[in-house]
């Protein structure tokens, strides 16, 4: 909810996609209270035991390289290493456990096709994704995501960060903010109330 600057009244009565939502406890969270959220990634295409296992395995590796790299990092929201180890691990638990007994809410996909019909959702929610791998994913991927967002998206789309992995501003999110406006949509960058990574604490709210 800090993460994209989102109150408990944003989710009443709407229908919500987290795109991609890896092993997030969003959706599980979320559904306890009550919320309609459906979550997409592309490794909910292998069982959810296989993903326990390997999100395990990946908080670890994290952890021990967290180590060694924390001054990069802002502690107020976690602590230090041990309080983001926790958080990790439940936010895993609760996904997994969420997963076996709502299997329906968990849909494997591989971006940039998505499996729903227009304006299925009424807002879309991406964290972590687009813009950090862009000196892997081009920006013609991003144009293409973003075009498949949108078509999924009835109301709005939050993606939070606006930074690439060493916390630098995506070089192309102006020509990409060109792109949406020309396309009709209303964008604004705002401010979070998470902030972890450096210079990570802004999302792009874009509305249709």
């Amino acid at each position: 909810m800090d993460m994209f600057a989102l109150k408990q009244a944003n989710l009443s009565g709407k229908k919500i996609l987290d795109c991609p939502a890896g092993a997030c406890s969003f959706t599980a969270v979320g559904s306890a209270h009550g919320h309609d959220i459906t979550a997409c990634d592309i490794a909910y295409y292998h069982p959810v035991d296989q993903l326990k296992e390997k999100g395990f395995l990946d908080i670890e590796h994290v952890m021990y390289h967290m180590e060694k790299a924390k001054s990069n990092y802002d502690w107020d929201y976690f602590g230090d290493v041990d309080g983001l180890n926790q958080h990790r691990v439940n936010a895993l638990k609760a996904c997994a456990e969420h997963m076996e007994h709502s299997p329906e809410k968990y849909i494997p996909v591989t971006l940039p096709v998505l499996p729903f019909t227009d304006d299925e959702f009424d807002i879309l929610l991406s964290a972590h994704f687009l813009f950090m791998y862009s000196d892997r994913l081009d920006f013609d991927f991003h144009r293409e995501t973003m075009d498949e967002l949108l078509r999924v998206t009835k109301e709005e789309i939050r993606i939070f960060p606006l930074v690439d992995l060493a916390g630098k501003r995506y070089e192309q999110l102006d020509e990409l903010i060109n792109y949406l406006q020309q396309k009709g949509c209303i964008t604004e960058e705002r401010k979070a109330d998470y902030h972890f990574q450096r210079n990570a604490n802004t999302i792009l709210r874009i509305i249709k």
